[in-house]
């Protein structure tokens, strides 16, 4: 039996178009959990063909798809990435190696973005809510990317319970209040394939700004 030296958690909602895509680019030894948010397009379907461990999570929310696909996996390390193929799974080693290693607890890919790849407002709002986190926190942290690593036990005993947008955000927050080690690496940011749910349209982009600030403000309660 093949134990995954890393679970690759992929929250998917519609994202058939980029699957095959995505998926080709996993690297040895880690192992793709596709969590199917309530697609209409066949994504899980694709994703099982393609040789992903598929899991159906029908309570809708960025959030409620991570935090299944955590539960969902066994490796000792988990790692989170966007399904749409504006990441390149091939540099997730980069980002699990200091965990892997033991020089840090929590790493952030911070994306490098390529021409067109990243709405000028949420470049914007992602750089906002990084400034007031650098603020509240002292943490040395530019990007709330998706791109990101940890142990899973670690992840676990944080206990977070944000379902919505504010899941990443919650993630790094939490591990600050743990007192992890948090890093940042540099990872490529290409145009997405297909149509965003957050920064394609007003309400989705909204909703994740509205969600995210409802974390931050947490802090300071």
């Amino acid at each position: 039996m093949n134990i995954p030296t890393v679970d690759v958690v992929l929250p998917c909602l519609d994202e058939a178009p980029a699957l095959p895509t995505v998926l080709s680019a996993l690297p040895d030894g880690y192992r793709a959990i596709v969590v199917d948010n309530g697609s209409t397009d066949g994504s899980a379907r694709i994703a099982g063909r393609l040789g992903a461990t598929v899991v159906v999570e029908p309570v809708r929310g960025f959030g409620s798809a991570a935090h299944a696909g955590l539960l969902a996996s066994s490796a000792e390390i988990v790692a989170f990435c966007d399904c749409d193929g504006s990441l390149d799974l091939a540099q997730l080693p980069r980002v699990v190696e200091p965990v892997s290693s033991g020089d840090a607890d929590l790493v952030v890919g911070s994306r490098v973005a390529a021409p067109g790849s990243w709405p000028w407002h949420a470049r914007l709002a992602n750089r906002v809510l990084a400034a007031r986190l650098r603020s509240r926190t002292g943490m040395d942290v530019h990007d709330l990317g998706p791109m990101r690593a940890a142990r899973r036990d670690d992840l676990l005993s944080l206990g977070l319970s944000d379902r919505r947008s504010g899941y990443p955000l919650e993630m790094v927050l939490g591990a600050h209040a743990a007192g992890w080690r948090v890093a940042e690496v540099d990872v490529s940011y290409l145009p997405r394939i297909g149509r965003s749910k957050v920064t394609g349209t007003a309400r989705g982009y909204l909703g994740a700004v509205h969600d995210m600030s409802e974390v931050l403000r947490s802090v300071a309660r």
